[in-house]
């Protein structure tokens, strides 16, 4: 799960152009919208785009959907099933 988390780190800098952070500069388990990476919508919009075209995996809009943008460690852990599916 790690190499996974890694991953969308660095997809989340990728996709956004964080040009000014790393990978080691994002908390796996802090927020990423508001607090902590302090995301926006728009950010959201981009960021679930990328995972789509990486992973191949379909993002609803619902607030169960939501969550799993709580963090990288729930992104790659909504990845991980997904792929498994």
């Amino acid at each position: 799960m790690q190499e996974l988390e890694q991953e969308i780190k660095a997809l989340i800098i990728e996709s956004l152009n964080l040009e000014d952070i790393s990978a080691t500069d994002i908390d796996t388990d802090a927020p990423l919208f508001v607090e902590g990476l302090g995301l926006d919508s728009i950010d959201a919009l981009e960021l679930g785009l990328a995972l789509q075209k990486r992973y191949g995996i379909v993002l609803g809009d619902s607030e169960a959907g939501r969550e799993h943008f709580g963090s990288v460690r729930r992104l790659a852990q909504f990845v991980s099933g997904a792929r498994q599916r």
